[in-house]
């Protein structure tokens, strides 16, 4: 009587398994298969977010235990081997019914479950040894196959005309930060925007994303990007506040994810209240210099390209046009990165920072988010999420990235 809104063809799924075993085989030889729990990687890898736990062996068929909702795992999953399970201890044997017995050593992924389902997990199976499979899963999820592809753009497209397009005809200077987060949530819920946005971090929750106006730009904050926020209040330091209110004069920013079918894109817009030609010399050169960066080291984004270097390149120019203080947030909230992957969750791998030298390749979506933090101003910046074709990079988000003006005198 149910009918499911979609399910991922079964030729996706294998080619995902496929590119997991040989990764597995590359990194941890000495695995035979990959144990998975957290989310979203479960869905990633059987097509549906099922509470239970998804078993990829290196030879033999994948399994999916579902400890609850098996009616619906069986109709989203296009998986053979769909198994009910109460505790984990049933896990082995079932494991092995189905033809793929779990191995003495086995992958697992470490920063998907807590400190107490991983004993348990432990205590419960015949593993003698348990591996890290996190990064295995990582550079598994970097490529976008072109079903995932399809979402990605889609959400791009919409996530444009939210901010660049809608959101500046309905906002104005003396509505708080948090009048504005409200005001975008339903222009993106108008738009099909799915609401969660999983951060890919363990312990980091995104909620929207931040606005903040003025100087709350460099609040200090615990997430780890560059852009400061207050927050709702110090238990839920998301989204906006509720009191600051963005006066005429101030910049604010949106540093926002859009999520269509699960799949996000990640987009900062700059907006000014007030005339363009009131704008503080300070804060359009420093304006001008991160979307100098950003149309820069987009155009770096080519298969073969080192993250590394890119990133080396952004803090050459930061420092060149002195702004390097503030580049990438201003005092305890500078980061050391300038982009990031983008798919299911807002952060994955490969990252735009020191240490990641692997090559860029085809099929990768990339956010470049360049930001500048200004004391006694607040933030500015820019952000898009760029495909990376064999023609070099797409803008997936827009390619306009100058201030919004929004002047409440406006007629």
């Amino acid at each position: 009587m149910f009918q499911t809104r979609e399910r991922m063809p079964r030729a996706e799924l294998r080619t995902r398994h496929e590119r997991c075993r040989s990764l597995l085989r590359a990194l941890l030889p000495d695995a035979g298969g990959i144990l998975i729990s957290g989310y979203p990687a479960i869905y990633y890898f059987s097509g549906t977010m099922a509470a239970g736990v998804f078993w990829l062996p290196l030879e033999g068929e994948p399994v999916l235990a579902v400890r609850k909702a098996m009616e619906r795992a069986a109709l989203e999953s296009p998986l053979e081997n769909l198994v009910s399970y109460r505790s984990f201890k049933e896990l082995p044997s079932l494991f092995a019914a189905a033809g793929s017995p779990l191995p003495d050593t086995v992958a697992l992924d470490k920063a998907g479950v807590s400190w107490e389902q991983g004993e348990l997990l432990a205590s419960r199976l015949p593993v003698r040894t348990f591996l890290a499979g996190d990064d295995v899963m990582g550079r598994t999820r970097t490529l976008k196959s072109s079903w995932e592809l399809a979402k990605i753009r889609e959400a791009g497209k919409r996530h444009h005309q939210s901010l660049r397009r809608l959101l500046p005809a309905r906002i104005r200077p003396g509505m708080t930060e948090m009048d504005v987060a409200r005001t975008l949530w339903d222009i993106f819920f108008s738009l099909d925007h799915c609401g969660a946005l999983p951060a890919g971090m363990p312990g980091a929750g995104v909620f929207l994303g931040n606005i903040t106006a003025g100087e709350n730009g460099n609040y200090p904050t615990a997430y780890n990007g560059p852009l400061g926020l207050e927050g709702a209040h110090p238990a839920s330091p998301l989204m906006a506040s509720q009191t600051t209110r963005w006066a005429r004069g101030e910049v604010l920013l949106a540093d926002t994810g859009f999520s269509f079918e699960g799949y996000l894109t990640d987009k900062t817009d700059t907006y000014f209240a007030g005339r363009r030609e009131d704008i503080p010399p300070l804060v359009q050169q420093a304006q001008d210099v991160t979307e100098a960066i950003e149309a820069h080291c987009a155009d770096l984004l080519k298969p073969g390209a080192i993250p590394a270097a890119i990133y080396a390149e952004s803090l050459r120019m930061a420092e060149d046009a002195g702004f390097a203080k503030g580049f990438m947030g201003f005092g305890g909230n500078k980061v050391p990165f300038l982009g990031h992957g983008i798919g299911l969750t807002i952060s994955e791998w490969p990252i735009i920072a020191r240490g990641f030298t692997e090559p860029l390749q085809c099929g990768m979506t990339i956010a470049l988010e360049p930001k500048i933090g200004l004391p006694g101003i607040g933030m500015v910046g820019t952000e898009n999420t760029y495909e990376i074709t064999e023609n070099g990079p797409f803008c997936l988000t827009g390619t306009d990235r100058g201030i919004i003006c929004v002047d409440d005198d406006a007629a």
